[in-house]
């Protein structure tokens, strides 16, 4: 398992893969070690990588991340997953790729333009399933929300406002 940023999530999505036994190794703009992930270039990930998984910011630097360029670099039998950013991806480029068996499937919970033009390329691109971006919508996110949402309101009445986006 390749891992593209290194975070809570990707840091529990690699304690799921050792559990099952998968080599886990990652890129991260800071490169700091992290017990039990060999540290590795991007295109050392892209290399040896049965699955990429991106969890890693939208910038300049990961704009289209993922376009003929790394995919080339790809093995035949690998999986891309995305569910950081869809502009990450060049969609363009992975709907080719995917037609043309240059990779072997693609998982995405995120697209570049959400929801998605009917044009959009990835949308009729076999061995890509995508999922809409609703992680957040799980009984456990929704609860702590509402918490949150209820100690700003609380904080704010009692005159000691939290969470306060603009001073």
């Amino acid at each position: 398992l390749g891992l593209i940023g290194i975070g809570d999530i990707s840091k529990k999505v690699a304690k799921i893969a050792k559990s099952f036994g998968m080599k886990v190794i990652a890129n991260s703009k800071s490169m700091q070690p992290v017990d039990g992930i060999e540290m590795k270039d991007l295109e050392t990930i892209f290399k040896e990588s049965d699955i990429i998984s991106l969890h890693c910011p939208l910038n300049q630097e990961t704009n289209h991340l993922i376009s003929k360029t790394s995919i080339s670099l790809m093995k035949k039998s690998a999986f891309l997953v995305n569910t950081a950013r869809g502009g990450l991806i060049n969609e363009e480029d992975l709907a080719e790729a995917l037609i043309n068996q240059t990779i072997a499937g693609a998982a995405l919970d995120v697209l570049s333009v959400e929801p998605p033009s009917v044009l959009n390329p990835l949308l009729a691109a076999p061995n890509c399933i995508i999922t809409p971006h609703v992680a957040w919508g799980s009984v456990e996110s929704r609860r702590k929300l509402i918490k949150i949402a209820e100690e700003n309101i609380l904080s704010f009445l009692n005159g000691k406002p939290i969470n306060v986006v603009n001073k």
